[in-house]
């Protein structure tokens, strides 16, 4: 899940009309088609917006990134290196970068979390692994941020900082701030020892659409050189929907038999199963961190809801890992009786 939480709609009124003026000129004179309109096609995409346009070769996607505020050249340079590896990604119809519009194919209204309610769920999980298996293939660029010790870190803080601090109002003692900062150095030290990959970072069905011959991918543009579980943990143990253990361990050893065919340097089966589950504790504990700021910094509650989901993802994952008893402790402590008071 991005970390990038502000949005297009905090620029200044004054701002956001020039911006919306530019954006229908430029969308005009890129499809064609100079009585175009343009609709809101979704919300919480950073400083980035997407818009929905109907022309007469079909409807279109603009995609408006402020120059000033998001650059687009960092998208766009992921998606031509997805696309090169053979990941299915939108197309890209017109650009004019300096000012910050991209005219792009419309993948549809429906992504593949909201897609559940009519597809098949194997179908769906199949199509996105073979997907993912695609990606991680793609040889991450010399330049690209590695996912090391202290991105891992200022991730994990974002749970102490917005979750435990600023949510709960949970200062630490002394006794459990050091089994914190153990739990830190395991979780960091089993992730930095997993083979690295290209790593999309959120890869998760609410950033998946569903297209003829499987999913395309979508915002990619935090992508990273990191563990090779990461993405397949985000994928099975997704922010906004839960499965069945017994399913996710399915699927988990279907993404571990097909990447070993697919030449992805996965360990043996034991050995990625144990990474796949202290890579999924770090993701959750991010994720908490974030919804807490969310709610407290952006003005955005609704994400909130769904902790409880990521406090269960941390029940079943930590007790078969003894290095991960003083999180558990927290969570007993302090973490679950606040739900419970909240519920």
């Amino acid at each position: 899940m991005s970390t990038v939480s502000p949005s297009l709609d905090s620029m200044s009124h004054g701002d956001a009309a020039d911006r919306a003026q530019a954006r229908l000129a430029w969308a005009r004179a890129a499809s064609g088609d100079a009585a175009l309109q343009l609709e809101r096609a979704s919300m919480d995409a950073g400083f980035r917006s997407y818009w929905r346009a109907a022309t007469g070769g079909g409807t279109r996607i603009v995609m408006d990134s402020p120059p000033a505020l998001e650059d687009v050249r960092p998208w766009l340079r992921i998606r031509d290196l997805l696309e090169a590896g053979g990941v299915r990604v939108p197309q890209v119809l017109a650009r004019d970068v300096e000012a910050g519009f991209l005219l792009l194919e419309d993948l549809g209204g429906e992504t593949c979390l909201q897609a559940l309610a009519r597809l098949d769920a194997e179908e769906l999980i199949d199509a996105a692994i073979d997907q993912l298996l695609r990606l991680q293939a793609i040889a991450p660029p010399l330049d690209l941020p590695a996912f090391d010790a202290a991105m891992l870190r200022r991730e994990l803080a974002l749970f102490e900082d917005w979750f435990l601090g600023r949510h709960l109002g949970v200062t630490l003692s002394v006794d459990e701030r050091a089994g914190w900062e153990a739990v830190q150095a395991h979780l960091i030290e089993s992730m930095l020892a997993q083979p690295q990959v290209l790593v999309h970072r959120d890869y998760m069905l609410r950033n998946l659409m569903p297209v003829v011959g499987g999913v395309a991918v979508l915002d990619f543009q935090d992508a990273v050189r990191g563990p090779v579980a990461y993405d397949v943990a985000c994928l099975l143990r997704d922010a906004f929907h839960s499965w069945p253990p017994s399913q996710l361990a399915i699927w988990l050893d279907r993404y571990h038999a097909k990447a070993q065919g697919a030449g992805v340097p996965v360990p043996s089966r034991p050995q990625f199963q144990h990474d796949a589950a202290l890579t999924g504790v770090q993701r959750h504990l991010k994720v908490l961190g974030i919804f807490a700021r969310l709610h407290h910094r952006d003005g955005k509650p609704k994400y909130l809801a769904d902790a409880p989901r990521f406090v269960a993802y941390l029940a079943a994952a930590l007790p078969p890992h003894a290095a991960l008893a003083p999180l558990a402790r927290l969570l007993d402590r302090h973490v679950r009786p606040a739900l419970e008071t909240v519920s």
